[in-house]
């Protein structure tokens, strides 16, 4: 197995079925930050979902159409970064994130960003990287914001997750756009 240094004790590893129980203490460490935005961690509620959540994952890297990272810091499941879609005949990403508390603050979720970013764009020539999130999410947003992403839109009343219709915007990266790190 890898791992991708990203500060001092914290680094990204591959996020795989195996790691189901962790993930799933983790996510509900996470419920407090997760649960408003994404629907993928409010599906996995117990460990067969967990594993499923995760099986899923492995199944996109399997077809290089997703693929899913956790970030460790000292050891502890924190957080992580996803392809939720890599379309490499049509150039196309979208990048997804989340983080428990004691993943939040200290950069790990933009330094995990830009080494998918680098790697969707410079190592595998995407033409694009997409992030979605809800105009709620203003955390979401910094994040997308820090990247150097620009906002292409919102999709008004796009999403209705917890019986909310959520606007979501729409940020995009062109490849000539990003400057390695």
């Amino acid at each position: 197995m890898y791992a991708i240094p990203l500060a001092d004790d914290a680094e990204l590893r591959p996020l795989e079925p195996w790691q189901a129980e962790e993930f799933l203490t983790h996510i509900e460490r996470a419920r407090p930050n997760v649960d408003p935005w994404i629907p993928w961690a409010t599906r996995s509620s117990d460990l067969a979902s967990a594993r499923a959540t995760l099986q899923g994952y492995a199944d996109r890297q399997a077809t290089d159409t997703g693929r899913i990272f956790g970030i460790w810091d000292a050891g502890t499941l924190v957080g992580g970064v996803m392809f939720v879609r890599f379309d490499a005949a049509g150039g196309n990403c979208e990048i997804g994130v989340w983080a428990e508390a004691a993943g939040e603050g200290r950069g790990l979720i933009s330094a995990a960003v830009r080494h998918l970013i680098d790697y969707a764009l410079v190592e595998r020539g995407m033409h694009r990287v997409e992030w979605y999130s809800s105009s709620r999410n203003a955390r979401s947003r910094a994040v997308a914001q820090r990247m150097g992403m620009h906002l292409d839109g919102v999709l008004r009343e796009y999403s209705l997750y917890n019986g909310v219709r959520h606007d979501y915007e729409v940020w995009s990266l062109l490849a000539h756009e990003w400057k390695t790190p």
